[in-house]
């Protein structure tokens, strides 16, 4: 899908949106998605965020830190 198909494709869904809170949402979320400059949550965080962040991230590049969606529903359930 190239960026002009994509642009009508998303003017069509939101054509077809007739709950105006789920308009503001989307609205609101765009909005603050464009003028969000890139690395403005990272440089947020404190060090040590940041380096549990990466240790997170480092941790789960192996799979057997990894829980399948089913199990994390399960364990999770009364929250979702």
């Amino acid at each position: 899908m190239n960026t002009l198909e994509l642009k009508k494709d998303f003017h069509n869904l939101i054509d077809s949106i007739d709950n105006e809170n789920l308009l503001f949402s989307f609205y609101d979320l765009i909005k603050k998605r464009i003028s969000s400059r890139e690395g403005q949550l990272w440089n947020r965080l404190t060090k040590q965020e940041q380096e549990e962040l990466n240790l997170s991230f480092e941790e789960s590049e192996n799979s057997e830190n990894l829980i399948s969606y089913e199990a994390m529903k399960e364990k999770h359930k009364k929250w979702l």
